[in-house]
């Protein structure tokens, strides 16, 4: 149950996580950065992605398990 929990922090983070991957993008995209931000917008762009696909995967495993006990 404790992993649970773990799954769900992760779950609700998404929406946030996803706001501010947008929001990385729109900054990139709008050529206004210098190459060095640019690349460490990338960086920090990179890890919230991994973070948003790690929470789809928990979320489908959560959900998977509750498939499993109908």
């Amino acid at each position: 149950k404790k992993d649970m929990n773990k799954k769900s922090n992760k779950i609700s983070n998404f929406e946030e996580d996803l706001k501010k991957l947008q929001s990385i993008l729109d900054d990139i995209e709008s050529d206004k950065l210098t190459l060095e931000d640019s690349i460490q917008k990338y960086k920090e762009g990179m890890e919230l992605s991994k973070k948003c696909q790690d929470a789809l995967d928990e979320a489908k495993q959560v959900i998977k398990v509750l498939e499993d006990e109908k």
